[in-house]
């Protein structure tokens, strides 16, 4: 049984920078660009395990981890909507 406990979770101490070099990979990758390819998505994928490895693990669906990418035009309209690792997909 556990009386307290007191953590330190590396996804709450990464989230900002983790969130920074996702939108640091997405420019680099995206701009530009009309559709979302593998090779962008598996770029903001390692972004993601580099700060935080646990996260795809702890977050994954039947060994995948899930993620949804979406691309806007400079007038904010989806023009892209691609779909890594979820069931259907």
């Amino acid at each position: 049984m556990i009386s307290m406990a007191n953590l330190i979770v590396s996804t709450t101490n990464n989230n900002q920078p983790m969130n920074e070099a996702v939108n640091q990979v997405a420019t680099k990758t995206m701009t530009g660009q009309k559709e979302i390819t593998e090779s962008m998505m598996n770029a903001v994928e390692v972004a993601i395990r580099a700060y935080d490895p646990c996260l795809s693990c702890a977050t994954h669906a039947l060994g995948h981890m899930p993620l949804e990418f979406e691309m806007y035009a400079s007038n904010n309209k989806v023009i892209d909507r691609k779909y890594k690792g979820l069931i259907g997909s």
